[in-house]
């Protein structure tokens, strides 16, 4: 049986730390794009690598289901920005198809264990509108 390890801070969530390596990597893949798009596409990529985990962060903090639920769709959305600017980084040429197969992996597990935690909190949500 597996151990459940108790949920302490938004920094325990399994979605945040997924989202946290794709910033990661993004964080790399971007070094080396060309200086015209430091204030374009690279500008826009790590935004939007960066605004998951805050807005699973800020949602967490928010102590209240439907908040808390209303930040993961914003971050959601935002994994979903970083595919479509993945494949514009691949068709101008700045990433591989190895770069962005694994950009695009690290992304479907971000968004997975994202999925999974709204499904959670709206779960939760239900059971405890079902015990008032």
């Amino acid at each position: 049986m597996e151990e459940r390890t108790e949920i302490r801070s938004f920094e325990d969530l399994e979605c945040w730390k997924a989202c946290v390596e794709v910033r990661r990597l993004i964080a790399i893949i971007v070094k080396k794009f060309p200086d015209k798009e430091k204030y374009e596409l690279v500008n826009n990529m790590i935004r939007a690598s960066r605004s998951p985990t805050r807005n699973i962060a800020e949602g967490y903090g928010r102590y209240h289901f439907k908040e808390n639920v209303q930040y993961c769709r914003q971050a959601r959305g935002s994994l979903f920005e970083l595919i479509d600017d993945l494949i514009t980084s691949k068709d101008e040429g700045y990433i591989n198809d190895e770069e962005y197969k694994e950009g695009r992996k690290k992304i479907k597990k971000a968004l997975t264990l994202l999925n999974g935690y709204i499904n959670y909190l709206r779960r939760a949500h239900n059971k405890n509108k079902e015990q008032k």
